[in-house]
């Protein structure tokens, strides 16, 4: 399989080790202003900074090649996206972290959701560290996490800090040196807490779900996520 690396940071120089040791080969490298021609791949993936995804993302779909995005701070154009993938009848995936664990995260964070959405007497809040790197806050994961809480429950919305409120999730969004990612889930209570919790250890997790969606979509049509990729539905 030819892979484009569409940003070619330190998630990018993983998902090429990873992609070269399963036996595919790397065909394009591009940095924030390089032009390149995208039909010499077979697939795409997108770890570039928020200014660049969605034009990275629509140059792949316009020109039929399926593209894994998981460059956050740019969502606000997500549906323009789809549409176009639709229009085009082209083939994508974004998400906000593709570390199978976290994947399987999201799932266990929505059944904890549903079980103690009718428990009054718990708040809801969350944390998220990271390297301090990153550019966006709150991560796109742990807003994922806070969508699936609320999918599930009477909380209406997520706010960054950590003041709690009857109808938000709060979010403390941390920023220490050499954190991969880390995002706890806490339910507490006069009497007890709950807390679920994935910590990343480095970023080889996040590199290897992004190889796997890409070796998963190829030959696709459609606009599919991880819960796609893992069979999750």
């Amino acid at each position: 399989m030819k892979i484009a690396l569409l940003g070619y940071g330190r998630m990018g120089k993983e998902i090429e080790k990873i992609a070269l040791s399963r036996g595919h080969e790397i065909v394009i490298r591009k940095d924030v202003e390089d032009v390149v021609d995208i039909t010499l791949a077979d697939v795409a993936i997108d770890f570039s900074v928020p200014s660049s995804a969605f034009n990275n993302i629509t140059d792949c779909i316009n020109n039929q090649v399926p593209v894994i995005s998981g460059t956050t701070g740019w969502l606000d154009k997500y549906e323009d996206a789809v549409a176009l993938c639709k229009e085009k009848d082209s083939a994508f995936i974004y998400a906000s972290n593709y570390s199978l664990g976290v994947n399987i995260f999201f799932e266990l964070n929505k059944q904890l959701a549903k079980m103690m959405s009718s428990l009054e007497d718990y708040n809801i809040s969350m944390e998220e560290i990271h390297h301090t790197k990153k550019l966006d806050a709150p991560s796109g994961t742990a807003i994922t996490l806070a969508e699936g809480i609320i999918e599930n429950t009477a909380k209406e919305e997520w706010k960054l800090g950590n003041e709690i409120s009857e109808k938000s999730i709060p979010i403390e969004a941390k920023r220490i040196p050499e954190v991969p990612g880390t995002h706890t889930v806490w339910y507490n209570s006069e009497v007890d807490s709950i807390e679920i919790k994935h910590t990343a250890h480095n970023r080889k997790g996040f590199a290897l779900g992004a190889v796997v969606a890409a070796e998963w979509i190829l030959g696709k049509k459609g606009i599919f996520s991880m819960k796609d990729v893992l069979n999750l539905r």
